[in-house]
């Protein structure tokens, strides 16, 4: 399909938001920015809360498709989890059904299956197909947010791709991030692909570059028409030589989701 003319971006204050309202520009999107907190330089951002569903009908109205990169990113009590991740992502996709939007890009994570072991040796590359393993409310946040992407299309018509973002920072800071690492203009390249690909219904893709150390299948992202770029590689020396290789023994580096299954880093807000 034709990029978008106009995309909505939720979240556009946040760390990945804000790289990808530097970066989608590029690819042809004029942007509708969203957040709760104020974005400075841009008076005309919508700045409301995922709960406040006027303003995001207002937000909605006339977008050609939607980017949806607002929440809580870390783990939180259950309580902010289901105000922020799940109604929010509830009242998101009821107003693009009532405005008539019918393209998504729905951030999603890896820890949605955060407690599949992670592969070692010659284990085969992590399938997308597996069922959900969460591995904290946040995770659980997101695969709600794929089965209600799943629900929209079937029900109402409403395309999803639902990207498992590893890690999208401007370059790698841990060991385990060489694996899952997103380059953020492989971001771009892949939030792009998944806005112009035909006939997507409900996909759900994992998002990294095409990393040397890659833990999962990044062919049905590939199949969206996303080329991977980068590679995390270039970064391994130094990080090994810093904090040293990853160890089978250890419970932190055991699972896909990494210390989000023994010791979740905890949204400061």
């Amino acid at each position: 399909m034709p990029a978008p003319r106009t995309l909505l971006l939720t979240g556009a204050a946040g760390g990945l938001g804000s790289m990808m309202r530097g970066l989608l520009p590029d690819h042809g999107y004029e942007l509708r920015l969203f957040d709760l907190l104020p974005i400075s330089g841009e008076p005309n951002a919508i700045t409301a809360d995922l709960a406040d569903r006027d303003a995001l009908r207002e937000a909605v109205r006339g977008v050609d498709a939607i980017l949806h990169l607002a929440g809580i990113s870390l783990e939180a009590p259950f309580e902010k989890i289901l105000r922020a991740n799940i109604e929010g992502v509830y009242n998101l996709y009821e107003a693009a059904r009532a405005e008539g939007v019918r393209r998504i890009v729905f951030a999603s994570s890896n820890h949605a299956v955060g407690f599949v072991p992670r592969p070692v040796g010659d284990d085969p590359l992590i399938p997308v197909e597996i069922p959900h393993r969460p591995d904290t409310y946040y995770g659980l946040s997101k695969g709600f947010g794929e089965d209600l992407a799943s629900l929209y299309w079937h029900r109402h018509g409403i395309e999803t791709v639902s990207v498992r973002i590893g890690s999208c920072f401007p370059e790698p800071t841990t060991v385990r991030m060489l694996s899952l690492w997103l380059s953020p203009a492989d971001g771009a390249r892949l939030f792009h692909a998944a806005l112009t690909a035909e006939n997507v219904g409900h996909t759900v893709v994992y998002g990294s570059s095409a990393n040397t150390r890659l833990w999962w299948d990044l062919s049905p992202a590939r199949a969206l028409g996303y080329e991977p770029q980068d590679d995390s590689e270039q970064y391994a020396a130094e990080l090994i030589a810093k904090h040293g290789e990853l160890t089978p023994d250890d419970p932190d580096h055991t699972h896909l989701g990494g210390s989000f299954c023994t010791r979740p880093p905890m949204w400061p807000h």
